[in-house]
């Protein structure tokens, strides 16, 4: 197997897995903290509030196992916000492999939260997770919470205010939307990240 997608009870797994499947990567689905730590690459998906979903990693035995992975590690959607240092979700301490805390997304008449749809990538830095992918391409986002624009910032989108698509440093890496249902970008994206070497 070439990626591990971690079964938290949080995620879309199912959809995640199809997607690597249609790609012809092989993958697994575990909750187990051996086979987690021993991945080649692994994914981090999530759906739900950051502070139940840090509360069933503990359940797991999984925090110190997904704070030292050293490998290359993708979480998508709520899973991003996880990598953060902590998010004002249920005041969630995360697994602070990126600085920062999350933030909720304001919302407005023009924007109103959660931000459900399709939004444009705005590349900032050049990187393989992103090879394939053309300026104003879009992805689909569902989220209320946005995580922090900084260094570790690879692309941005806009909803009612610029925030951090997609992040990433040598080992870890974010997509705020979900790539399993983001097309040919989204696919192109899983396909990049499952041959990052390890």
């Amino acid at each position: 197997m070439s990626v591990v997608v971690a079964k938290l009870g949080v995620g879309n797994t199912a959809a995640v897995m199809f997607a690597f499947e249609r790609l012809g990567i092989d993958a697994a689905l575990s909750d187990d903290a051996t086979q987690i730590s021993e991945a080649p690459r692994l994914v981090l998906p999530g759906v739900g509030a950051a502070a139940h979903a840090m509360a069933l990693i503990d359940q797991r035995g999984l925090r110190e196992v997904l704070r030292r992975f050293s490998r290359p590690l993708l979480g998508i959607c709520l899973g991003q916000q996880l990598l953060f240092e902590r998010s004002e979700e249920g005041d969630a301490q995360g697994l602070g492999r990126f600085p920062g805390a999350v933030t909720r997304l304001p919302s407005s008449p023009d924007a109103i939260s959660p931000h459900m749809g399709w939004s444009r990538l705005h590349a900032v830095a050049d990187h393989p997770l992103l090879e394939g992918v053309h300026e104003g391409d879009y992805a689909y986002f569902v989220h209320s919470y946005v995580c922090p624009l900084n260094q570790f910032t690879l692309a941005q989108a806009e909803y009612g205010q610029p925030f951090a698509a997609i992040v990433g440093d040598q080992r870890s890496f974010g997509c705020q939307f979900h790539p399993e249902r983001s097309g040919a970008v989204g696919a192109r994206i899983l396909r990049n990240f499952a041959i990052l070497p390890c």
